[in-house]
């Protein structure tokens, strides 16, 4: 196995994944972050089962299991409160939990030290100024006017990526779905074991994060892609909950402080055609970015890290890597990408309600099959 020199651009989860994936097999690494202070909003994300698993092989596990809170289930609700459903969730890694919620800071700090341990150069505040691709390796020119030269770039710089922009031009962009997330960090509950999903018009989730913290999300129509102005977030979120079960509206009156409201807009796409341009390829939201109705954008983006480091030991020729990690991950991200907007559209009523039943425990399954 040839040790390459790999540049990849987007220190987030997916970022930070390949980081880790390549390191650990001997590649030389360097992470760009355009955000000089590396921020990420504070509250929570839903990592199942396949994303344990995929933990485990990345070597981080017991440090991420430290960081997050463990559960083994889904638990189903009607909009008035009633539980209709548990849905157990298939344990992946043996004597550990099938599911975690888990800060996104945390995770981010978990993945950044295991890449930084591994030997990976982080640059923060840094983006590409032009690639220049000559078929034996690219040529970066960087817009702080340093250089570089890789045998492969990744482009993990998520939903609105400028590298898939810059090599796939005609690709499918991003499309607004007609409705949007909140989420706020609430108190736990001590009887708060499993994700609650209470189904409805505005879908609503209640995801543990530690013994103390839990989040709380609300999917709710909106006619227009806008972003609100912080002033008054958390009134509008409280608003979007007066309809909810009796146990929800208690919740939200803690919704207090609009500078802890997370809103942010729902788009989704796949790319259907090829996922690189010669050596430069493209990672999770950059080509599949998914809704969160089922839970498994970040979990998409770390299996691909996964393949693609396999797929890059496995060929002599970059480019023919390349093409077999699309064709491994294609099917399986646009199984989530296809199957979360459906639950969207469902609770749009574009198209008919979807059972949230059905849908985790076949997500659960498909999930649970190897990468």
């Amino acid at each position: 196995m040839s040790r390459r020199n790999i540049l990849i651009i987007g220190a987030g989860i997916g970022g930070l994944s390949v980081a880790i994936a390549m390191c650990g097999r001997g590649h030389r690494v360097t992470v760009i972050e355009r955000d000089p202070e590396w921020s990420v909003y504070g509250v929570g994300i839903i990592q199942q089962a396949n994303v344990v698993r995929a933990m485990d092989q990345l070597g981080v596990l017991e440090a991420f299991l430290d960081a997050a809170f463990g559960f083994d289930a889904v638990e189903i609700f009607t909009p008035d409160g009633q539980k209709v459903a548990r849905v157990p969730s298939p344990r992946l890694v043996e004597n550990r939990p099938a599911n975690v919620g888990i800060a996104r800071p945390a995770l981010q700090r978990v993945l950044a030290e295991k890449a930084r341990s591994l030997g990976a150069e982080i640059r923060l505040g840094v983006t590409v100024q032009a690639f220049d691709d000559d078929g034996s390796g690219v040529d970066v020119i960087f817009a702080d006017q340093t250089t570089g030269r890789y045998d492969l770039v990744v482009g993990a710089d998520g939903v609105y990526s400028q590298t898939r922009g810059d090599i796939l031009p005609e690709a499918e962009k991003p499309q607004y779905t007609g409705q949007a997330v909140w989420r706020y960090n609430l108190p736990r509950p001590a009887d708060l074991d499993a994700l609650r999903v209470y189904n409805g018009r505005n879908g609503v989730g209640l995801v543990p994060m530690s013994d103390e913290q839990m989040y709380l999300f609300v999917t709710a129509p909106e006619a227009e892609k806008s972003r609100h102005p912080t002033r008054g977030l958390a009134a509008a979120m409280k608003d979007k909950l007066v309809s909810c079960a009796p146990a929800i509206r208690e919740m939200a009156e803690k919704i207090t402080d609009d500078a802890e409201v997370v809103h942010r807009p729902l788009e989704g796409m796949i790319v259907t055609g090829p996922w690189h341009k010669g050596r430069i390829g493209l990672l999770g939201d950059a080509v599949h970015a998914t809704t969160p109705h089922l839970g498994q954008g970040a979990g998409m983006a770390i299996e691909d890290a996964l393949v693609l480091a396999e797929e890059l030991d496995s060929h002599d020729d970059v480019e023919a890597a390349l093409k077999a990690y699309r064709d491994r991950r294609f099917d399986r991200c646009a199984y989530i990408v296809r199957s979360s907007l459906a639950i969207c559209h469902g609770q749009l009523g574009i198209t008919p309600p979807v059972d949230n039943h059905k849908a985790t425990a076949e997500m659960f399954a498909v999930t649970s099959q190897p990468i």
